[in-house]
């Protein structure tokens, strides 16, 4: 079993910034080897994709509501991947959720997840 935590999360005011991590609870190797996506609730929607990245950099995607806000990056060595998020949004809040799996991260091909983290983003 791979454990993810997702850390990092809080009330922004647009315009804003955060870093949200997800760090994961096994070994290196073992991180080494999933995609690693983020995935985002808001209240009453359901849970969209926002981006993933696949074992390397080579591979990432972003949803077209944050895409050129948002960028996802990930450490192996420090099994842990994360979120930065620019010019932020009302809209963007919501609970964060890490997940690891196959890319290009359809919510049905994750395998783990975290239990998430609040952004909200108000003045």
């Amino acid at each position: 079993q791979l454990q993810l935590v997702e850390s990092g999360g809080g009330l922004v005011q647009p315009g804003g910034s955060l870093k949200l991590s997800c760090a994961a609870s096994q070994s290196v190797l073992t991180f080494n080897v999933y995609a690693i996506g983020w995935f985002r609730q808001a209240p009453g929607k359901e849970r969209e994709e926002i981006s993933c990245m696949g074992l390397s950099a080579d591979y990432t995607n972003y949803a077209d509501s944050v895409k050129g806000r948002f960028t996802i990056s990930r450490d192996n060595a420090e099994h842990t991947a994360y979120l930065e998020m620019n010019s932020l949004k009302p809209e963007d809040t919501a609970v964060y959720f890490c997940a690891a799996g196959r890319f290009p991260c359809y919510d049905y091909a994750m395998d783990f997840w975290g239990k998430g983290t609040l952004v909200t983003v108000s003045s």
